[in-house]
């Protein structure tokens, strides 16, 4: 049963998110994404500058002239959004933790999706699968995905993002379009990944928040391991602490950015505490840019 305080969550994310969608994003995300392929639509006379390949043959040999095959984008798309929960999620130096910005930003490509008449799906996991929603149409169905984003319960605490892909391998057939939503702080999800990318559109969006990258110099810190329940005491006034915590940070960031490299997967960065409207319209805008050449 839903709580008064996550129903007025649903609809504080439903009324933000809407508004962003309408007036930021809504063009871009057409624009951004292909349909799952070519439907065929008519057959007319060949002009000049029409593709050869696109003529008719057995067409053009019966009437005597030359025709070409039209064709137009199909434009329904399913998009699935593949979303972590784990404790790291947690964490937020801001007003504003991991978790509910990724709540955000799922809201927001949900919407974005439903407004260009797509299918929307979910996939809630941890270290294992929470809770799986088929894709479907309709604003009363991306709701249902908004409420379970914030009052589901995550049975698991630690992360696996490869079982999460392996999942989404095998229950979706047909290309859809997949934003794995995550702090990526795992291992072993390229394999998953690389053979997810062959069937469908992947989209890594990694939320991250600066304290885990960079410590500020505020003397003793308690720092707990949501996922493993560890707690430690970090001197932060040290700067061969603070240079030792950077350069951590520094490499865990490169390692995750290598490997959507070998992938040929550009990700989504989004940062707590900062707009994210800029980042998702700044990164259809780039594959809007890349289909139109």
């Amino acid at each position: 049963m839903l709580t008064s305080e996550t129903i007025k969550k649903i609809r504080r994310i439903e009324i933000r998110t809407s508004r962003i969608v309408q007036e930021a994003i809504a063009g871009r995300y057409v624009s951004a994404f292909k349909g799952r392929g070519m439907e065929f639509e008519e057959v007319r006379p060949y002009t000049d500058g029409d593709d050869v390949r696109t003529i008719d043959w057995n067409v053009s040999a019966r009437i005597g002239t030359p025709h070409v095959k039209l064709f137009r984008e199909e434009r329904e798309l399913t998009v699935l959004l593949a979303i972590d929960l784990s404790g790291s999620l947690a964490f937020g130096s801001h007003s504003q933790t991991k978790r509910e910005l990724v709540a955000e930003v799922a809201a927001t490509l949900a919407f974005s999706a439903t407004r260009n008449n797509d299918k929307v799906g979910l996939l809630l996991f941890s270290d294992r699968i929470e809770r799986y929603v088929p894709p479907r149409k309709g604003r009363r169905h991306v709701l249902r995905i908004v409420r379970d984003l914030l009052a589901h319960k995550p049975i698991g605490s630690g992360t696996n993002i490869a079982s999460a892909i392996d999942e989404l391998n095998r229950i979706q057939k047909r290309r859809a379009v997949v934003f794995v939503v995550s702090d990526f702080l795992d291992q072993g999800w390229e394999q998953p990944m690389a053979i997810a990318r062959r069937r469908h559109d992947v989209i890594p969006v990694s939320i991250f928040d600066r304290r885990e990258r960079e410590l500020p110099a505020a003397g003793f810190i308690e720092w707990t391991d949501e996922e493993s329940g560890e707690r430690v005491w970090i001197d932060s006034s040290s700067r061969a602490v603070r240079d030792v915590f950077r350069r951590e940070g520094q490499l865990r960031t490169m390692q995750f950015e290598l490997a959507l490299r070998r992938l040929k997967i550009e990700p989504l960065m989004i940062e707590t505490g900062v707009d994210y409207v800029e980042p998702i319209t700044a990164y259809f805008r780039k594959r809007e840019a890349r289909r139109s050449r």
